[in-house]
């Protein structure tokens, strides 16, 4: 039996992913750490309403056995690219720092396809710097997730994504490209847990076709 902690819990992938972890029976209790409240009643949900710049409120609730940090923001919704890198990047960091040192052993983080350090586009880069500091810190185990395009229903339509999304949908018709296929919010929450139980140590990523085949998706059909 195992704790979950959940950061990202109200989002496209973090809501599914709390609606698994609650019905999977390999965790006794899963431990979301919001800004506003999810609204969910289950007897196995511990939910702490946070404020992420104030870590002495909430830094010693961070005890479990693995972290899932799902948490993220568009441009568009931050306001400014100052405002999204402190949700993308500090607030996961900062987050995933301090349940490193409260010894929580197994980390599994959505990164995004395309991400690097060194890209010249803001939002892979951004990513990219995650990766690379998440790397740094002493879990047992790292998973990076690195889906495509994500699919799924949203509280506020996204009429750009929406485009976007058909577009790949027809490009991953062609014979040999079905890996980008646009996945669905419940598919990457899937390929999180898998991972979880893959009963394995060190730092592994997966990139498009892989989080298909880790959501139990052959083909990235």
């Amino acid at each position: 039996m195992r704790t979950a902690i959940v950061i990202g819990a109200t989002g496209l992938v973090g809501e599914q992913l709390v609606k698994l972890l609650l019905k999977d029976t390999r965790f006794d209790k899963v431990k979301i750490f919001v800004r506003r409240s999810a609204a969910i009643n289950d007897p196995k949900l511990e939910e702490h309403i946070i404020d992420f710049d104030d870590q002495d409120m909430w830094k010693k609730l961070v005890t479990g056995d693995v972290l899932y940090s799902a948490l993220g923001t568009t441009l568009r919704v931050a306001g400014s690219k100052e405002a999204q890198y402190k949700i993308d990047y500090t607030y996961q960091y900062q987050f995933a720092r301090i349940a490193a040192a409260n010894n929580i052993k197994e980390y599994v983080l959505i990164s995004a396809a395309g991400s690097s350090p060194d890209s010249k586009i803001f939002y892979s880069k951004m990513k990219g710097e995650l990766e690379r500091d998440i790397k740094k810190l002493p879990f047992e185990v790292i998973h990076i997730i690195r889906p495509g395009m994500l699919a799924g229903q949203r509280e506020k339509v996204r009429t750009g994504e929406q485009l976007g999304i058909g577009v790949m949908n027809i490009i991953s018709r062609i014979p040999g490209l079905g890996r980008l296929k646009p996945i669905q919010g419940k598919e990457v929450a899937c390929a999180m847990i898998n991972a979880t139980f893959r009963q394995v140590e060190g730092i592994h990523t997966y990139t498009m076709g892989e989080v298909f085949k880790l959501a139990g998706i052959s083909n990235g059909k």
